[in-house]
């Protein structure tokens, strides 16, 4: 169930389902998301489905991964991008092959070292991880071009919002916790933020402070 060919199905049913950035879509192919959930998971790694990886998380769905990239690379190439919510570092992963550069913030320090293993496992060595309440980001690096929040929020976190450089996009899914939710994008403009409402999603709750 970890063969190429189960893989390429997965880029097929991606390509299908709307995803067409090139670049999004190789990151995908070369991943191997079975590395990223349990042993006995490993053969539903290519379903395009949200897996547990403990602690009352997942890893999201290849599609929404895959989604939620294109989003923040639409506008073109981003050198610095700060995700929120490390998870089982599957979706850093997946942000380290396109963009130069990752600050990773991760409440659950257990999840987060693992993650690190699997990374350095990979040979992805553009990330750089904080583990903390990920409602603060990262403020001493900021500011950042891109910022991708892989939990929901009851609403947009101000500080996430002062920490996004002119330009910069955020793509956060936004909404009560348990229910249906929105996915948005957000951009920093001139004289304020656009935002634009994509979809109905459903994710974990984005909680306050860390945890050992």
């Amino acid at each position: 169930m970890t063969s190429q060919r189960t893989r390429e199905r997965l880029i097929q049913r991606l390509y299908e389902e709307g995803v067409s950035n090139a670049k999004v879509l190789e990151a995908i192919r070369r991943t191997p998301r079975h590395l990223f959930v349990d042993e006995a998971l490993a053969h539903r790694a290519y379903e395009d489905t949200a897996l547990p990886i403990g602690h009352n998380q997942t890893i999201s769905q290849p599609f929404m991964v895959a989604h939620m990239s294109e989003l923040l690379l639409e506008a073109g190439p981003l050198d610095k991008v700060l995700e929120i919510g490390t998870g089982s570092g599957y979706q850093t992963a997946i942000l380290a092959q396109l963009v130069e550069r990752v600050f990773s913030v991760e409440r659950i320090k257990v999840l987060q070292d693992r993650a690190k293993e699997r990374l350095v496992e990979l040979n992805l060595r553009n990330v750089v991880f904080r583990w903390g309440d990920g409602c603060e980001g990262w403020p001493a690096l900021a500011p950042y071009n891109g910022i991708i929040v892989t939990a929901v929020a009851s609403e947009v976190p101000q500080a996430l919002l002062d920490q996004l450089a002119p330009g910069g996009r955020m793509v956060i899914p936004v909404g009560p916790a348990g229910e249906t939710q929105q996915l948005m994008l957000i951009v920093r403009e001139e004289h304020g933020f656009s935002r634009r409402v994509l979809g109905a999603v459903r994710f974990v709750p984005l909680l306050n402070g860390p945890l050992a």
